[in-house]
């Protein structure tokens, strides 16, 4: 492989620039870094000797090294097998994945792999797990200010990533109470919505997923006080999540827990059924 190879040498991965909340991340890409440079250097090659080894540029190898890249997968793959590593620099690979994704959204998605169950109650938008690509890049594309194209792209991974939810095993069961607006406002357009649609109904006939729409005509409602998340993990626990403009909070004290919970309950019996949800969002997909 043509060690200028656009794509091998990184040209459309970011520097790393860790930010406050990305510290530890930071961390993580600098150790990687410091022990790919003991087994070059170990190896008696230079970094253009070893980009060449593994297809790679020479840029990328000091990149990599300073901790100012995140290297691929196959970046590591393949400077383990050239330095003779032994699959100690491949193995590496699990925390550089971790690192690629913002601090608060790591910290979620690992919450979300170690439940059994997940409630979520959303009423702005759609819920992150339930977002098509383009209507995740569609929320980030509005947020002020700004986010710069290389934090935009990083955000959506992360958010997609978490996706995985829906198919590993063993399962997690899945429910989801989303505000009616949410299905008919336009974000990003009519054709992200249409297709978000779409993508609600795919979801919502998994037999471990359980979507139910709020009615905007509902006299009664118990999720005024915002957009709320429960997981009951494997260990026995439960914990609560709230996000608000600024701010992100997890609740682990049961008496917190069981507020969310016993919000949570009532929210669900207010809602449209499983069934007449779906029935619902078709309906709304005819229309748009």
């Amino acid at each position: 492989m043509d060690g200028t190879d656009p794509v091998a040498d990184g040209a459309d991965e970011p520097d790393w620039e860790p930010g406050l909340e990305d510290d530890d991340s930071g961390s993580v890409v600098a150790a990687v870094g410091r022990q790919i440079k003991l087994w070059r250097t170990g190896a008696g090659l230079s970094q253009a000797e070893l980009g060449e080894a593994i297809g790679y540029g020479e840029n990328q190898v000091y990149k990599v090294e300073a901790g100012k890249r995140i290297p691929r997968p196959e970046f590591l793959d393949r400077a383990d097998e050239v330095l003779g590593a032994g699959g100690k620099i491949a193995a590496m690979k699990e925390d550089v994945k971790e690192a690629r994704y913002p601090k608060k959204i790591r910290d979620l998605a690992n919450l979300e792999k170690r439940s059994v169950e997940l409630g979520a109650y959303g009423n702005h938008n759609l819920h992150g797990l339930l977002q098509t690509k383009e209507y995740a890049r569609a929320l980030y594309d509005m947020r002020r200010p700004t986010l710069s194209p290389r934090d935009l792209e990083r955000y959506v991974a992360a958010r997609i990533s978490r996706q995985e939810i829906f198919t590993r095993e063993p399962v997690t069961a899945l429910s989801f109470v989303q505000e009616e607006v949410t299905l008919t406002r336009p974000l990003g357009g009519r054709m992200v919505l249409r297709r978000q649609l779409e993508h609600l109904l795919e979801i919502g006939r998994l037999r471990h997923v359980e979507i139910q729409v709020m009615p905007t005509d509902r006299e009664d409602h118990a999720g005024m006080g915002g957009e709320l998340q429960v997981l009951k993990l494997r260990d026995g626990g439960t914990v609560g999540y709230v996000s608000g403009q600024l701010t992100t909070r997890l609740f682990s004290a049961p008496k917190e827990v069981q507020t969310l919970e016993l919000r949570y309950g009532i929210i669900r019996s207010q809602a449209l059924s499983p069934r007449e949800s779906l029935a619902f969002i078709e309906k709304v997909l005819g229309e748009t």
